[in-house]
């Protein structure tokens, strides 16, 4: 940390001269490939709503660590998340009913446990704010080192597995026919979101951290013209929106998530302005 705080210490931009911002920018490129990439398999899997009802199991989870009180309660909402995404795996699995019903299920029950365990007794649920809305300015370099290890890992179970979850959540069928085993390779990937999605939303908040897993990939299917553009325009978008939003929170005071979330809106929209005109 102390060479990437030299380093923007001996360049002339105003901004970067604070160490809470070094910390949010660095946080910031560590977090924008992990939500394009997984932004990509999301969109394509048709799981956007599946991310959101993760975000809310992530709260349940830090509602039941504050309550145990565990110092460190976002690792209890870790382990509560990938139960979470392990459950709803399995049942999803062998249930006949619609995977946008289990979700509704699984998101509004997880919503309906965080409160109530968050209310418990007459607890003050504003100690629950930050989860809600996130600062990426208070993020510290712990933080940003366990950001750095998901990313890692993250990029590992991407250059093994990605064709496999591209076909498995293109043609399920196909993927069965061909030896892929679909039940397994859709439950790692709900993990991995899991786990995405629950180290993040102290910095991005849980009422925009949906979009942060949406957008980028929606906006790149607009323009991308092959699979690895896809991807690739995925993480740009997710960078310029993150770098941008950053900016902006600085210099107009307003929330850095809102205000990425708002980038990555923009770029949809010029993305599907320009659909006709694929890179």
């Amino acid at each position: 940390m102390n060479l990437w705080y030299a380093l923007w210490d001996a360049l002339p931009i105003e901004m970067l001269h604070w160490d809470f911002m070094k910390n949010a920018l660095l946080a910031i490129l560590l977090m924008a490939p992990l939500f394009g990439l997984m932004s990509t398999m999301i969109v394509t899997g048709r799981m956007s709503f599946f991310s959101d009802a993760l975000g809310h199991s992530a709260f349940t989870g830090i509602a039941i660590g504050c309550i145990c009180g565990i110092a460190a309660p976002i690792w209890a909402a870790v382990g509560f998340s990938v139960v979470f995404a392990l459950l709803f795996s399995y049942v999803r699995s062998r249930s006949n009913q619609a995977a946008d019903t289990l979700i509704g299920v699984f998101s509004s029950t997880a919503v309906a446990l965080g409160i109530f365990v968050a209310t418990l007794g007459g607890e003050s649920f504003t100690k629950y704010n930050k989860y809600l809305i996130g600062d990426i300015l208070s993020v510290t370099p712990g933080e940003i080192g366990g950001l750095a290890v998901v990313l890692l890992l993250v990029l590992i179970f991407w250059v093994i597995c990605s064709n496999r979850l591209t076909l498995t959540a293109v043609h399920p069928q196909l993927a069965s026919s061909r030896g892929i085993p679909v039940g397994l390779s859709q439950t790692a990937f709900t993990a991995a979101i899991a786990v995405v999605v629950t180290l993040t939303i102290s910095s991005v908040g849980l009422l925009i951290l949906n979009s942060l897993l949406v957008l980028p990939a929606a906006a790149a299917r607009n323009v991308a013209k092959n699979l690895k553009q896809y991807h690739l325009i995925s993480v740009l978008f997710a960078l310029i929106a993150g770098i941008g939003g950053l900016v902006m929170s600085y210099y107009l005071g307003c929330s850095a998530g809102a205000a990425i979330s708002l980038g990555l809106a923009l770029l949809f929209a010029v993305s599907f302005c320009l659909r006709k005109v694929r890179l």
